[in-house]
C-alpha cells in the first residue's frame, strides 16, 4: 500500500506541469490552470485513457440515446475505468454520479455549466441517482470567504445547477458545511488517515505556509466517491459504483482515491474528464470567476454578451478583409469556432461555419454574430429556469432522503 502511495506521489511531483507545443510550461492542478494545455500528453502524464469511438457507441447502445455532442467532439475525452461502468449497467448493476462545485462567486459562467450540461445527459440517459457537493468549506479555506458568505453562495449556485434541469426524485444535493458528520465524517477520517502528510504535498503541492485546513480537505473531495457516505440513499452498501463527470484538473482528487478505496473495501470511482472551456482571450486557460471580462456569466444580458464577444473573444481570423479572404481563419486558435463546437448542437451546420471561416468566405464578424445568438439564446434559457427555482425548490434537492434508483 505505502510502497503505491509512494510511486503515486513521485507521479504526481511529475504531473503539475505540462510542456506546450512552443515549450512553454503549462501548469495543471485543481485550484489554477496555466499556458496552453497539450491534452495527448496531459493523458499521458495523469494516465488515464482516451475516451474512443468503440466507447461512445457503446454507451448508445446501452442507453438507447444518442451521445452527446461533448462526447462526438471530445469535450469529454479522457476517462479512467469507464468500461466497468458500462459493464455494470449492461449487467443491471446500479451505479451513481458524482460532480460537484466551489461556490466562489455569486453566479456560474458558461465553463461552469459545461460539467452540468454533460452531467445532466448522462442522468437522463443512464437513469441513475446523482450526488451534486457544493465545497462550501473549501472556499473559506482557499479563498478566504466568510463562512456565512461561502454558505449563501452555495445556495445561490445550488439554484443555477438546479435550473440545468436535474431529476429531483433522482438527485441530492449537499453542502459540506451542512453535511460533513456521521458516515461521511467517518469516511473522510478513513481516508484521511490513509495519506501521510508527504504524500499530500506530493500529489497536490501544499507548501508550508498553507493553512493545516487545505492538507485535510481532498479527504473531503473524495468520501462522496464512496456510497455509504450517503447512507439515507445506498444504506450501507459499499459495493455501488461511482462516475464523476469533471475537467481534468480534478484528477489529482481523484488519483488518490482511487489508490486508497480499494483497500477499504470499495470500487475504484471511475471517471470521465472534460478539457476546459477557454477563456475569452484565448485557449491558454480556463475561464475565471475573477476577472468578469474573461466569462459570459449565466446573469449576463443579450447586450453585454454581445459586447464581451465582440470586444474581448480572440479572433483567428485574418487581420484585415483581403487577408481573411485569402488565407480564412485559423481554427485552432479561434475562440468564437471554440465555443461554438461547444454550444452549438447541429453538426451540420457546425461544420458548414467552420468550412466557410476557415476558408476566408466568413468574416469574423460573421461567426461572432452567429456566437452571440447560441449563448445569448442559452443564457436567456438559464435565466427562464433559474428564476423558477424558490428557496423552497432548494430546500427539497437539499433535502435527507431516498432517491429513485
Amino acid at each position: 500500500f505505502f510502497f503505491a502511495m509512494a510511486a503515486l506521489e513521485e507521479k504526481m511531483a511529475e504531473m503539475t506541469t505540462d510542456e506546450g507545443a512552443e515549450g512553454a510550461t503549462a501548469e495543471v492542478n485543481p485550484w489554477e490552470v496555466k499556458g496552453k494545455v497539450d491534452y495527448a500528453k496531459l493523458i499521458e502524464q495523469f494516465g488515464c485513457s482516451a475516451i474512443t469511438p468503440e466507447q461512445v457507441a457503446r454507451i448508445e447502445k446501452v442507453t438507447g440515446m444518442p451521445a452527446h455532442h461533448f462526447l462526438k467532439r471530445q469535450t469529454f475525452f479522457a476517462h479512467r475505468d469507464l468500461d466497468p461502468i458500462l459493464d455494470a449497467h449492461a449487467k443491471g448493476e446500479p451505479f451513481y454520479l458524482y460532480t460537484g462545485r466551489g461556490p466562489s462567486s455569486e453566479s456560474l459562467h458558461l465553463g461552469h455549466l459545461v460539467p452540468f450540461m454533460f452531467t445532466k445527459y448522462l442522468q437522463d440517459a443512464f437513469k441513475v441517482p446523482l450526488v451534486i457537493q457544493l465545497t462550501d468549506d473549501e472556499k473559506v479555506l482557499w479563498r478566504s470567504l466568510k463562512i456565512d458568505e461561502a454558505k449563501r453562495l452555495a445556495r445561490e449556485n445550488a439554484k443555477d445547477i438546479i435550473a440545468c434541469g436535474f431529476d429531483i426524485d433522482k438527485t441530492f444535493i449537499f453542502s459540506d458545511f451542512d453535511y460533513v458528520g456521521g458516515k461521511f465524517y467517518e469516511n473522510i477520517n478513513s481516508i484521511q488517515r490513509s495519506v501521510t502528510l508527504s504524500q499530500a504535498k506530493g500529489i497536490f503541492g501544499f507548501k508550508g505556509e498553507d493553512n493545516i485546513g487545505k492538507v485535510a480537505f481532498p479527504a473531503v473531495q473524495a468520501s462522496p466517491a464512496l456510497p455509504d457516505t450517503f447512507p439515507h440513499i445506498f444504506g450501507e452498501n459499499k459495493k455501488v459504483r461511482c462516475l464523476i463527470p469533471c475537467a481534468i484538473d480534478q484528477d489529482p482528487y481523484f488519483r488518490m482515491t482511487r489508490d486508497v478505496v480499494p483497500k477499504l473495501g470499495y470500487h475504484k470511482p471511475a471517471l470521465i474528464e472534460s478539457i476546459f472551456f477557454p477563456a475569452l482571450q484565448g485557449d491558454s486557460g480556463k475561464m475565471s470567476s475573477s476577472d468578469p471580462n474573461s466569462s459570459i456569466f449565466v446573469t449576463d444580458t443579450r447586450k453585454q454578451i454581445k459586447t464581451k464577444i465582440n470586444k474581448y473573444a480572440f479572433s483567428g481570423g485574418g487581420e484585415t478583409l483581403e487577408e481573411q479572404r485569402e488565407k480564412g481563419a485559423n481554427l485552432d486558435v479561434d475562440v468564437p469556432w471554440k465555443y461554438l463546437n461547444f454550444f452549438m448542437e447541429d453538426e451540420d451546420r457546425l461544420k458548414e461555419i467552420g468550412e466557410a471561416y476557415g476558408s476566408g468566405k466568413m468574416l469574423t464578424g460573421e461567426i461572432k454574430a452567429i456566437l452571440i445568438d447560441v449563448l445569448a439564446d442559452i443564457v436567456e434559457r438559464h435565466q427562464k429556469a433559474r428564476a423558477l427555482v424558490t428557496d423552497e425548490v432548494v430546500d427539497a434537492f437539499l433535502a435527507r432522503r431516498p432517491l429513485s434508483m
